[in-house]
């Protein structure tokens, strides 16, 4: 699997799936998952609401539409919230090794990712780039193409020293 960097609005990206910063709840929120909420239109919270009545579990994913998004399918993963003491890695190994596995399922093969848990649930932007990068490296997997997606350009940069 290649393993790419972008700079760049995850809603814009030309993937077949694009994956989601979501909270446990699956109804929108801030950063990344209110982006993605916001640009792909009703279609994915109605689809929220009726395939995860119930929400996700930290360090799971699941699919829906994607709405008006060019990508053909949202994988929403819930990453671990540091500031309310959910500190364990592998919660957030496990968002990116899940959201390959509905990747697979889905038949996607170029997926798109922001940094789970690097924004406001606070987990340090240096292992939130090294935490993908682990699971990418092991990953068995028919996804071609890992696309990180950086908003802004120092974390663009960071990416890419971390790709080497």
């Amino acid at each position: 699997m290649e393993v790419t960097a972008v700079q760049g609005d995850i809603t814009r990206q030309q993937v077949d799936a694009v994956v989601n910063a979501a909270n446990h709840r699956m109804r929108g929120g801030g950063g990344v998952d209110g982006a993605i909420h916001r640009a792909g239109g009703r279609a994915i919270l109605d689809d929220c609401i009726r395939r995860f009545p119930d929400g996700l579990a930290t360090g799971d994913a699941g699919w829906t539409t994607a709405g008006d998004l060019p990508a053909a399918w949202v994988i929403h993963v819930v990453g671990p919230n540091r500031h309310a003491g959910q500190t364990d890695r592998g919660l957030l190994l496990s968002c990116y090794s899940r959201a390959l596995e509905v990747a697979d399922e889905l038949g996607a093969r170029i997926v798109a990712f922001p940094l789970v848990s690097a924004g406001v649930y606070g987990w340090p932007k240096d292992d939130a780039i090294a935490a993908p990068l682990e699971v990418f490296r092991s990953a068995m997997t028919a996804v071609e193409e890992a696309r990180l997606v950086a908003f802004d350009a120092p974390t663009y940069e960071l990416i890419r020293e971390a790709l080497g």
